[in-house]
């Protein structure tokens, strides 16, 4: 539990370097680059951010003590991961998302590198077994999959403050600029981009799957299944839905409540994924041209969420860590969406 909480300040006092738009980008990009060697600084601090959130940079001194007071195997974790985000960072800072590749490498640098940092952690603690943080590929399917839900549902917010991270290759089959979705005239076509990467999201529920039916501690269940089907909830409720382009798209309350109780274990979590996978599919239109590649995702998530399924998966859980877990994964849905958030503002300033 210390260590991941030394992870999010490192990585909270590395977002709010990449974030502050005072700093010139010949001193930021080495700044990003380095940060993780900052750790090992035990006087390096920097008192001239501007950002809300500059405490975490006048007191580093803190957060890098307690990070080399924790064990080596956790240190070699967190100092990997913040400097393979620093690198991230910087290469996007003066560049757009224009391929769904590219679209991919920027969601791993914000989101996936998270979900492995967590992952080799949990192993680490021995909390998990070792292929939880050996299988990288899945845990940043956990990351990518929190992520392009957080972009797709934000268009609007977005445009509004001038970012774009919808991928170009997508969006330019259906308008001029990415900005053109928002026309009345054009609405039609903006429905269609939208549900062409709400498919392109739904490819990581298997992955999703997969992962959660490997862990074996509740707390850490608790901790990463909510978010994940918060985030199956809210691409339900985007698809082929014209509001993403008019306003704000949210799960009700109520609901998420109902979520976060009900997502305790591996069945409970694939039967959230058939319903809203279901809800989906009883709203693709005929006439959609991604309609056959989001009725093939939908089947492969289907066979993996129906009872009786090939997949492995642990027994139900006791309740009894639920009350923590839950607040643990509000933090850490909170905390992505944040983080995210940030990287995103100033990868639109770089482009400017």
């Amino acid at each position: 539990r210390h260590a991941v909480c030394i992870f999010y300040l490192v990585l909270r006092a590395l977002d709010t370097v990449e974030d502050d738009m005072s700093i010139p980008l010949d001193v930021k990009v080495p700044m990003l680059h380095e940060f993780h060697s900052y750790l090992y600084q035990p006087e390096w601090k920097y008192t001239e951010s501007q950002e809300k959130d500059r405490q975490v940079l006048e007191d580093f001194p803190t957060i890098s003590m307690e990070f080399r007071n924790l064990s080596k195997v956790y240190q070699d974790v967190i100092s990997d991961i913040c400097h393979k985000m620093g690198v991230g960072m910087a290469e996007f800072l003066e560049k757009k998302v224009d391929s769904q590749h590219e679209w991919d490498k920027y969601c791993h640098y914000v989101a996936g590198l998270v979900g492995i940092g967590l992952s080799r952690l949990f192993s680490a603690s021995e909390l998990e077994d070792s292929i939880v943080g050996q299988d990288t590929e899945l845990a940043n399917s956990m990351g990518l999959f929190l992520q392009k839900t957080n972009i797709i549902r934000d268009y609007l917010e977005d445009q509004m403050e001038g970012r774009e991270f919808w991928p170009r290759e997508v969006w330019s089959r259906y308008a001029q600029k990415l900005s053109d979705l928002t026309k009345p005239e054009n609405i039609e076509m903006a429905v269609q981009c939208l549900n062409e990467l709400i498919t392109n999201a739904l490819h990581h529920v298997p992955d999703v799957l997969t992962y959660l039916s490997r862990l074996k501690n509740q707390s850490v269940f608790n901790f990463c299944a909510i978010p994940q089907v918060m985030a199956i909830a809210t691409l339900a409720a985007c698809y082929n839905n014209k509001q993403v382009f008019r306003g704000v798209v949210k799960i009700r309350k109520g609901q998420a409540v109902t979520l976060m109780m009900d997502a305790t274990n591996i069945q409970a979590v694939k039967a959230i994924m058939y319903q809203y996978v279901e809800e989906i599919y009883q709203k693709i239109p005929s006439t959609d041209p991604s309609s056959n590649k989001t009725q093939q995702v939908i089947s492969s998530i289907r066979a993996m969420s129906l009872p009786g399924s090939s997949m492995a998966s642990r027994h139900h859980y006791s309740p009894i860590y639920l009350s923590c877990a839950m607040l643990l994964a509000a933090l850490s849905w909170q905390y992505l969406s944040t983080l995210s958030k940030a990287s995103e503002e100033y990868v639109q300033a770089g482009e400017n």
